[in-house]
């Protein structure tokens, strides 16, 4: 077997690896991705227009904050402010990503932070958590059929959306959230997980209440980064926490 031969199937099967990564949050997606480009059809986007939202934004939540948004007589810097909000969480994903991908070229980099969406971000972690590096061709793999799973279901949603019965009674909706939550259990783990989940938690309902949506989700990321800033850490997560900073180098 030639080194070439050899070189190509390594790095299949580790895309392959990636994208395995990736097939429940393709399933959970689904409907999600479908029910928005219904739901941006129904606001006055062609479908066309959906299809292109989906493609450059790569947000579900924002996209439909957007969508909501544009259909009001709101001012174009509020709508890029509200859904900057939703997405504020991606500063510090990418301030974290960053640190883990150091062994990545800056071309690598750039193509690879436009997909980092929440998904990309847990597993990866998960990944460093496990003793690995995050290698570039693994990252496509999870990060690329999601991607073009998420545009190809926005567009039938536009094209079909009126078919479907409501998405509501049929509890499509929760199954974005229920992986969320799960996604979330896989870092209980953590030092300060509980306190910080409760404090975002607590945080984000009480700015429902009183300040709405989507300002809710930064407030409630903000109150949890807080606590953890000033809470102390025990020695030993200390010594966790600098052994998963110093994994580095893959060549994929």
């Amino acid at each position: 077997m030639s080194v070439a031969t050899s070189t190509r199937k390594a790095f299949a099967s580790e895309f392959w690896r990636g994208t395995r990564r990736g097939i429940p949050v393709i399933v959970a997606s689904a409907p999600f991705g479908v029910l928005f480009g219904a739901l941006a059809v129904q606001t006055g986007f062609t479908v066309g227009e959906a299809v292109l939202m989906s493609a450059t934004v790569f947000a579900g939540a924002s996209q439909m904050v957007g969508i909501e948004l544009f259909g009001k007589s709101i001012p174009a810097w509020m709508i890029v402010l509200s859904v900057f909000a939703v997405n504020f969480r991606h500063v510090l994903y990418s301030a974290a990503f960053g640190r883990r991908t150091a062994h990545w070229s800056v071309p690598r980099k750039a193509f690879a932070f436009f997909f980092l969406a929440d998904p990309q971000f847990a597993e990866s972690e998960r990944k460093v958590e496990a003793g690995e590096t995050i290698g570039f061709v693994w990252y496509m793999g999870l990060a690329l059929p999601m991607y073009g799973l998420w545009v190809l279901n926005t567009w039938l949603g536009a094209l079909f959306g009126r078919l479907i019965p409501d998405t509501h009674a049929l509890g499509l909706d929760y199954l974005l959230p229920i992986y969320f939550v799960g996604m979330l259990m896989g870092f209980r783990k953590r030092p300060l997980w509980l306190p910080v989940v409760i404090a975002s938690g607590a945080a984000a309902m009480v700015a429902h209440s009183w300040v709405g949506s989507p300002w809710h989700v930064s407030i409630g990321a903000t109150a949890g980064i807080l606590l953890a800033a000033f809470m102390p850490v025990n020695a030993a997560a200390r010594t966790d926490a600098a052994s998963r900073k110093g994994i580095t180098g893959d060549p994929t």
